[in-house]
Formats: structure tokens, C-alpha cells, sequence
């Protein structure tokens, strides 16, 4: 266990004189909450008795009373304590010690009392009784607000807030509201298609292969059966399948799992909405996702128009639509219609982007696409008409040569939605999975695998079909104005957590100013830690200790630097 910091320390202490007490910090009988902080605001009645529950937030002790705030899932709600009502006979000591002394900021405690409003107005709750419900032995990094209003110490360091997102959540409102708003958009997509008869389905996660979508898998090894899975990169496969088995609409909301980068963008883990119709089209898809689109806005913001990344997007419908071959032509005056893989190669020299022997047509167009055109499409703009080589599960276009009925929508420059006309057609599936082979055996790690199975559930029909995948990380992302997708994921994947280091409150601040400045002039650090000179000699020998930053002698200056 790591060494425990002052602080640490003694609320540890006080958990043990809560228990000689004879008070248990972790009671395991119900409390019979009846009342949450929102409710009592939203019907305020003067004199109704209340029992509430939730975290200690702040304290403004006078003598025998006190004013403090409760948090609970719903907000906070000022109580009041007073000395002479929660203790009535000559043993003051549930006040004068339990919760004067022995209570700190993040403890969880029940609340028995009476609604009453103060002289000021505030809507508050009188303490009859209250009951410690959880003993917190970590102080929560909550932010600290000077006599001038400024406010320091706030927990907004990302990395901190991605690992402690239970801290997070409970420091900083807006994060939760972010959380909320994501299963209020799942539940618009939801409730949309459960409207259309839609059948919300399961499908495996463990993979005998990796189908549906161009990308490199996570692979494991299942004992019993003696033979490698693969943790799903797309669902599309299987959904596709129910179709065959006489399904009409399917729709899945699919954990999918892709042994790839990070980014503000990308997470290894990620959930997509995937989406089957039978006797549709692309035409009908994109029509009924401007439909979809509309609907979430409105749930969330009450209009269509949505600000994210200092942009007004607007999702009322329609979208633009265009054909990539004829936004690559308008933004870089090539014409790559039916053009040969080396005149396509020979493109990507011209444009200065690099493209690899082991790429074919269809990933050379999608980085040509990708490099000159993506950043222009900032409204919602639906992406038509694919080469065949960038399609291999989509279904010929039934007027263009060469080019498939594929859209990939998108939004402030990104992918948000990917979707086809099916490729109904077994013998023409097993021709394209072919070519995939062929990309595989050129060095192509993202090429597609041939799945046997989904080509002999082909042979036994499958209606006219479209489908769709919506990412539901990306959409929460444009639908909240969050710049990263570790912004809306509960848990992100984070490199492995370094050894903590028990700092004291000096050097923590120190350290802070040193990270976002680092290197940094010795004395300016000095000068900016607003520490008397024996504390700052022993803050910054602290530091260097620990082996968190390191002092090096320039020719006429100590410069200090963050070790990594």
C-alpha cells in the first residue's frame, strides 16, 4: 500500500474512534430514503418531514449550530444542524464530537428532519437525526475559492479525472450531465426503432473471425475448445444473418473492440449502433438517419441546432450529399473515376500523401479522401457513391459503374455514421472476400477475412437489405460538445498508472505548476509557489527525492524539470 498522506491519516484515526463509539461507519441495514434533493426543490412544502441521504459537501460550523450542503444523485441541498435538536437530553456528544470532530468533507450521511426556509430564502432541511452512512477515508479533490472569489485547485487534469472518474463525477456536475445526456441519447435510438417494430437483438462478442469491418482484431484463445477468437470489430456479419432468418429490422448497440490507435477521436473499446432493414436501400437510410438525427437533438437541446468545437451544427433535415470521387475532383481537380491503382498511387505523390506498396484503390482513396476533403464537411453531409475496392460488403451502384451504394455521413469534419445497400449476392460476396484474400496476402493487416458461414447463409437468400452503424461515442461526443472521447466514456483505456507518490500539499502544488511550465527558471518557480524560503527549500528537495523533477545548472541558471 502506498504511504498515506497526513490527511489520509487521520480519518483513518477517526474511523476508529467512530467505532469506539460504538458507531459502525459502514452500516449494512437499509436507510429508508424518501425524498431526493431535486424533488424537495421541485415541491418545496414548509414543515413536511424528509429522509435524505448523500455526501457531506461543505460545513459552516457557528458554535451549536451549523449550515452544511448534502449531495445526492439528483444535486445538492443545504441542511441545518442544530446542537440542542439532534441531541435533547445532556449528552451532546452525536454533535459536539461525532459531527463537529469526527464527520469530514465526502462522508456519507442520512438525514431525518423537517423542510424549513431560511431567512434569506434558501430552501433547507432541519437535522433531527442524521446517521453516518459511509466513513470517506480520501479527501475529494475539490476546488478551494479565496476571499476574492478565485478559485484554485481545481480537478480538471485529465488524466487524473479518466483514472478517478468516480472522483470526477462526483466534483464536477457537468461531467455527470455528460452521462446522462449519452443514455438519453440511447434511449431516443432506441425508442425510434422499437416505433418502427424494430428488434433489438444480441449478438456474439467472441469471433471465431473477425468480420464486418476493415480492421486489425484483438485475438485470445479459448481452452476447451483448443482454437483462437477474436473479440468483435463489428457486429454487421451476424445482424445480417437474422435478416436471412426472416427478420425484418434488427438494430444491435455493440461493444466492438479494434487493436488500433488512440486518439481524441479512437478508443481500443467503443460502442456502435448497428441497424438492418429488409426491402430498403441506402436512399431510404439516409432519409430515415436525418429522421434519427433530428429526434436526439431535440431530446437533448430542444432544437436542431447544436454547438460543438465552436461550431453551430445544424441536424435539421436534409444533408448534403455527395459522391467521394466527386468531392476529391471539387477539392483537388483529380478526376480518379475508374482510374488504374498506379495512376491512384500516382495521385497520392501528387497530393504528398503517402501510400505504401501494400495498399490497394480503395485505402489510397480513402487517405486522399481523408487528407484534402474530410475538415470541409463541418454540417452533416452524407459521403455517396464508394469505389467497390473500399466496399467489399456493399452492393454494386445500380447506375454507376465501378462505384457501390455506400454513405458514410459526416459531421465538424469526422465519421459519424457508416451504412450500404447489402450485398445480397453470394457469388459476387465470395468474389469480393477473394479480393480482400488477395490485399491480406500483400501485407494489408485490415483486410477482411472470408467467413464461410455468412457466404452459406447468403445461399439461402437474403432480402433487398440496408444497414447502418452510428457511433455512439463520436454522437455523444457531437451531442455535448466534448472535444475527446475519453470525455464520454466512463473507464477509457489509459496507459499503465505509474507508481503514486505521497506528496505533501506544498509539493503537490509545486509540482502542478512545474508540469504545465516545465522546463522552468529555478527562480520563477520560486517565485511563482508563493512559499517562504524554508518551505520552499524543503518543497523542492521534497521533489527531487521523490525523483519527480531534477534541478540542472545552465551556464548562468538552475533550470528544474519534470523527470518522466
Amino acid at each position: 500500500m502506498s504511504q498515506l498522506s497526513e490527511q489520509e491519516q487521520v480519518r483513518r484515526e477517526k474511523l476508529t474512534k467512530l467505532r469506539e463509539l460504538g458507531i459502525n461507519p459502514y452500516p449494512a441495514n437499509l436507510y429508508p430514503v424518501n425524498q431526493l434533493s431535486k424533488q424537495i426543490k421541485d415541491n418545496f412544502t414548509e414543515g413536511k418531514q424528509v429522509v435524505i441521504a448523500g455526501r457531506l459537501m461543505s460545513r459552516r460550523i457557528q458554535g451549536k449550530a451549523s449550515f452544511a450542503e448534502l449531495q445526492d444523485s439528483e444535486g445538492r441541498i443545504q441542511v441545518y444542524f442544530n446542537r440542542d435538536e439532534i441531541c435533547q437530553t445532556e449528552d451532546k456528544t452525536l454533535y459536539n464530537d461525532v459531527y463537529k470532530k469526527l464527520l469530514d468533507i465526502g462522508d456519507f450521511i442520512g438525514i431525518e428532519g423537517e423542510l424549513f426556509t431560511t431567512k434569506v430564502g434558501e430552501q433547507s432541511v432541519r437535522v433531527n437525526t442524521f446517521t453516518v452512512l459511509s466513513k470517506s477515508l480520501k479527501p475529494l479533490p475539490l476546488p478551494k475559492t479565496d476571499a476574492e472569489g478565485n478559485t484554485f485547485d481545481e480537478f480538471n487534469d485529465p488524466e487524473m479525472r479518466y483514472r478517478q472518474r468516480y472522483a470526477d463525477l462526483v466534483v464536477n456536475p457537468k461531467v455527470k450531465d455528460t452521462f446522462i445526456k449519452r443514455t438519453q441519447i440511447v434511449n431516443t435510438i432506441r425508442e425510434f426503432y422499437n416505433d418502427m417494430d424494430f428488434l433489438e437483438v444480441e449478438t456474439p462478442i467472441l469471433q471465431p473471425i473477425p468480420g464486418g469491418a476493415a480492421a486489425r482484431p484483438f485475438i485470445t484463445h479459448h481452452n476447451t475448445l483448443n482454437m483462437p477468437l477474436y473479440l468483435r470489430i463489428a457486429n454487421e456479419l451476424y445482424l445480417k444473418r437474422l435478416i436471412v432468418g426472416g427478420f425484418d429490422g434488427v438494430y444491435e448497440f455493440s461493444k466492438d473492440f479494434r487493436n488500433e490507435g488512440m486518439d481524441r477521436t479512437h478508443n481500443p473499446e467503443f460502442t456502435v449502433m448497428e441497424m438492418y432493414a429488409a426491402y430498403k436501400d441506402y436512399n431510404w437510410m439516409m432519409d430515415t438517419t436525418e429522421q434519427l438525427l433530428e429526434k436526439i437533438a431535440l431530446k437533448l437541446h430542444n432544437t436542431t441546432e447544436v454547438e460543438y468545437d465552436g461550431n453551430t451544427i445544424s441536424y435539421k433535415a436534409p444533408y448534403k450529399r455527395i459522391g467521394i470521387l466527386d468531392a476529391i475532383k471539387e477539392h483537388t481537380g483529380l478526376d480518379l473515376y475508374k482510374k488504374s491503382e498506379n495512376e491512384i498511387r500516382a495521385a497520392c505523390k501528387s497530393l504528398h500523401i503517402e501510400a505504401d506498396e501494400t495498399m490497394g484503390i480503395g485505402k489510397m482513396i480513402d487517405e486522399i479522401f481523408g487528407g484534402t476533403c474530410e475538415s470541409h464537411y463541418i454540417q452533416p453531409t452524407f459521403i455517396i457513391d464508394y469505389p467497390t475496392e473500399m466496399s467489399p460488403l456493399t452492393k454494386a451502384h445500380r447506375s454507376k459503374e465501378g462505384l457501390t451504394e455506400r454513405f458514410e455521413l459526416l459531421v465538424n469534419g469526422k465519421e459519424l455514421a457508416n451504412a450500404y445497400s447489402e450485398l445480397n449476392d453470394p457469388i459476387e460476396q465470395r468474389e469480393r472476400f477473394e479480393d480482400q484474400l488477395k490485399l491480406s496476402e500483400k501485407g494489408d493487416d485490415e483486410a477482411m477475412f472470408i467467413d464461410h458461414d455468412f457466404l452459406r447463409a447468403l445461399e439461402y437468400g437474403m432480402p433487398p437489405t440496408s444497414g447502418i452503424g452510428i457511433g455512439i461515442d463520436r454522437l455523444t461526443m457531437f451531442m455535448t460538445n466534448n472535444p475527446s472521447i475519453q470525455e464520454v466514456l466512463f473507464f477509457p483505456q489509459m496507459k499503465p498508472e505509474k507508481k503514486s507518490v505521497a506528496m505533501s500539499d506544498e509539493e503537490k502544488a509545486v509540482f502542478a505548476i512545474l508540469k504545465s511550465n516545465s522546463p522552468i527558471d529555478l527562480n520563477t518557480l520560486k517565485t511563482q509557489s508563493c512559499l517562504s524560503n524554508k518551505k520552499w527549500d524543503k518543497t523542492i528537495k521534497g521533489l527531487t527525492k521523490l525523483g519527480l523533477a531534477k534541478v540542472t545548472k545552465t551556464d548562468d541558471t538552475l533550470i528544474v524539470e519534470v523527470v518522466e
